[in-house]
């Protein structure tokens, strides 16, 4: 990706860095920070963001990073029993990749859940199918998750019992982009409208599948 597209993302609700175009594996070793401290990392990019993972689907099937080589992935971190932000942020990326036409079977979406617990393989199948019939729903063990949670500079964290009555999960809402060789492009913010997804992908998709 040229510089020039990279400040034209950045304008317009994408941000993504110019250095770091590596992968790191998952560290799930690495202490929880703080949403504020990762924040701070994703939006100016300070750290390798994305790598290597190894989940199950929500048909029961082992899936790695490595599968979804040759398409753009959008990933995002959430959960089932999520009642608010989730449901808007993956009917956005639903609707962004049918916007996108037949440059969408180029892009894959992701669901990784924050919640293995309760997101088993059979209710992540119920739940991704309410959004796109290309929706994959990925979970894992909490070390797994914790892992990949932390290649991706992601925070989450569930509530505070004490304080809700109804104890769920604070988590961020960004929609991560990553090309096709699964290297990091930039995240969309929560709340980016599907138009303005299609409007970046497409240019990207097209030009590395050129007709």
């Amino acid at each position: 990706m040229s510089k020039t597209l990279i400040a034209l993302a950045f304008a317009g609700g994408i941000a993504a860095g110019g250095a770091s175009w590596w992968l790191a594996a998952p560290s799930p070793e690495l202490p929880q920070r703080s949403a504020a401290e990762l924040m701070d990392v994703v939006m100016w990019n300070k750290e390798p963001i994305g790598g290597p993972f190894a989940l199950i689907d929500h048909t029961g099937k082992p899936r790695t990073d490595a599968d979804f080589r040759g398409k753009f992935l959008l990933v995002y971190f959430g959960f089932s029993y999520c009642s608010d932000v989730c449901p808007t942020d993956l009917q956005a990326i639903a609707t962004a990749v049918d916007k996108l036409g037949p440059s969408g079977d180029l892009v894959q979406p992701l669901l990784i859940t924050v919640d293995p617990e309760k997101d088993t393989p059979e209710q992540l199948k119920g739940y991704v199918g309410l959004f796109h019939p290309r929706l994959i729903g990925l979970t894992g063990d909490e070390k797994q998750i914790r892992g990949v949670a932390n290649a991706y500079k992601v925070y989450f964290a569930k509530t505070d019992p004490g304080k809700w009555a109804d104890p769920s999960i604070d988590h961020f809402g960004f929609v991560f982009l990553m090309d096709a060789a699964g290297k990091y492009v930039g995240f969309f913010p929560p709340g980016t409208p599907p138009d303005r997804m299609a409007d970046v992908i497409r240019p990207l998709v097209e030009a590395a599948h050129p007709l």
